[in-house]
């Protein structure tokens, strides 16, 4: 009889950030600092530093299906993400080769512009994302942008904040975590949890002088992981939004760019 622990299996489905900071590797640093086993499906490649996104190239979709199958077949994850996904083909490839049965909860971060400026989803693979994976989440994360364009509506305060992400749980049917840390003149990062029934304001104070990217990929890791640990998912998001908080508030230096840390102590 084995005495080693077991752990739980968290999976990834998003791009390749040769910067460190964001994508695949955010993702992953973020499930080891949680204590999920963290795996991966690589959607594309880019390369990309702090400052900017140089080029995107992405992998086959045949190629995103195989690495699906080898996860599912041998470490079946007890939840999964995706991030990057950038066209339609490797939507529909994600599509495919999702399980039909027992599926894991899945959490979807639209993710579709980087901090940068970058397009990261290119825009005929919009419709492609919310026609075919939103019904297969259970949470979505947007930020205020992605919320905007999914919902062609400017969001400029707390108010629209809250009925926005009221009208993309009408919409699409799932959870819905609304980002709102970009949201102009707060003294607070505020974000709005809604699934049906529960509302969550959840709120901290910005972290001033420090400029990261990977937040948004990190914060939807982090529930991931939780739900991997067995969690639910009202849990999951309120100790995320801590963790996100944590992870900027212990930035670290790397070279002349601060980066998240994500293994923050208390």
């Amino acid at each position: 009889m084995s005495r080693l622990k077991a752990q739980p299996i968290a999976l990834t489905i998003a791009g390749s950030d040769s910067g460190g900071g964001a994508g695949i590797q955010a993702d992953l640093k973020t499930f080891a600092a949680i204590g999920a086993f963290g795996t991966s499906a690589i959607t594309c490649l880019t390369a990309q530093n702090p400052r900017g996104v140089l080029a995107i190239q992405g992998a086959s979709p045949q190629l995103v299906e195989k690495q699906l199958e080898a996860i599912f077949s041998e470490l079946r994850p007890g939840a999964a993400k995706t991030g990057m996904l950038y066209q339609s083909s490797l939507i529909s490839a994600v599509v495919n080769a999702w399980p039909k049965r027992q599926a894991p909860p899945l959490v979807v971060d639209p993710v579709m512009v980087a901090t940068s400026g970058a397009t990261l989803l290119q825009p005929s693979a919009i419709r492609r994302l919310v026609r075919d994976l939103f019904p297969l989440a259970t949470l979505i994360t947007p930020n205020l942008d992605e919320a905007a364009l999914l919902l062609d509506s400017a969001i400029t305060t707390p108010e629209q904040v809250r009925q926005a992400a009221l009208e993309l749980h009408l919409r699409y049917g799932c959870a819905v975590l609304l980002k709102g840390g970009h949201l102009k003149r707060q003294t607070t990062a505020q974000d709005v949890f809604f699934d049906g029934q529960t509302e969550l304001i959840l709120s901290a104070p910005f972290i001033r002088g420090v400029s990261t990217h990977g937040t948004g990929c990190t914060y939807s890791a982090a529930i991931t992981a939780y739900l991997a640990l067995g969690l639910d998912l009202i849990q999951s998001v309120e100790l995320a939004k801590n963790h996100i908080t944590q992870s900027i508030a212990q930035s670290v230096q790397v070279k002349k760019h601060t980066a998240l840390n994500p293994f923050w102590t208390e």
